[in-house]
């Protein structure tokens, strides 16, 4: 049924697209034998909205990787820099907040670490929306701000970096298997709200898959079972993440392709001082509107990345 509704409003959407772009073509002929140029200029503006429309509805119809459709876990590390690199992460947590609320999908943290003074230290968000991995898949790598510090008292500029990891969550037609030697299992109490019986308690619980190192954690359920079972399932979804990666490496030097999209590249630079500046160092993408993409404006990024990795 969930596949259906989107078939249906996809192709609803292609067909209002045909629609609107005849009345507009309409609206020019009539325009121009009345010579009315109000009413031309109002028509091709409404075909250039088409046709950003359009090249969106392009780039989803590339999201048929094998996990672009899932949902996302999203992890967010805070670098080196004490507080104000934690401040950044949680600056770096609102903006996916943001923009998840635009286009209507559901965010639930499952960890999340304080900062001494402010911010954040870490967090793990779960993002549940059609093709969330698809469109979020790019954001993995490092995040640079460049600021003046609300911190220091000298008013100095400073360079934060976060750190963002993006998975797909896994479903039952996914198998992955971890074996019990391989795993390191630690349990914690809960930081942060949730009740008498979530911060009395060590409920948290922290998964380490010793192969790898890859860490997984989960402290949002009210007992130490349901915050494993979540854990585990992020642990999946982390291992079966760097299998893609790997496959989609090894296509690329097949074809003779060099990819800069991966954990520890800097993909984003983000600087409020000495003047308003995002710029994507992959795409080449930039903007002077900051302080729109932190308030969950990433459409335009995200478009250009997902452009960039499949040649469009």
């Amino acid at each position: 049924m969930r596949e259906r509704t989107y078939l249906e409003q996809s192709i609803n959407s292609v067909r209002d697209i045909e629609t609107s772009l005849n009345d507009n073509v309409e609206l020019i002929s009539m325009g121009e034998e009345e010579g009315d140029d109000s009413i031309v200029k109002e028509a091709e503006q409404g075909i250039e909205r088409l046709q950003r429309l359009s090249d969106r509805k392009r780039l989803e119809s590339l999201l048929s990787g094998e996990a672009d459709s899932n949902d996302a876990y999203v992890q967010i590390n805070a670098g080196a820099g004490g507080t104000e690199a934690q401040d950044w992460a949680e600056m770096v947590f609102r903006m996916y907040l943001r923009w998840a609320e635009k286009r209507g999908f559901k965010c639930t943290t499952l960890e999340r670490s304080e900062g001494e003074e402010a911010g954040i230290k870490s967090t793990t968000i779960k993002v549940e929306g059609h093709q969330a991995y698809g469109w979020m898949k790019t954001e993995t790598g490092v995040h640079r701000l460049v600021r003046i510090s609300p911190y220091d008292s000298s008013a100095r500029r400073h360079t934060s970096f976060a750190s963002v990891y993006v998975s797909p969550v896994i479903d039952d037609t996914i198998d992955i298997e971890i074996e019990d030697k391989d795993l390191r299992v630690d349990t914690y109490r809960s930081s942060g709200a949730g009740g008498q019986h979530v911060n009395k308690t060590d409920s948290a619980v922290r998964l380490t898959h010793i192969p790898t190192g890859v860490v997984a954690a989960c402290q949002n359920g009210r007992s130490q079972h349901q915050n494993r079972a979540t854990a585990m399932e992020m642990l999946k979804a982390r291992l079966y993440e760097i299998e893609l990666k790997k496959r989609e490496d090894d296509k690329a030097k097949e074809h003779g392709e060099k990819t800069d999209i991966g954990w520890g590249h800097q993909i984003r630079s983000y600087v409020l001082h000495p003047y308003q500046m995002v710029k994507d160092t992959r795409t080449e993408y930039e903007t002077s509107q900051s302080q729109a993409v932190l308030d969950g404006d990433l459409d335009p990024f995200l478009e250009a990345s997902l452009a960039h990795i499949s040649g469009q």
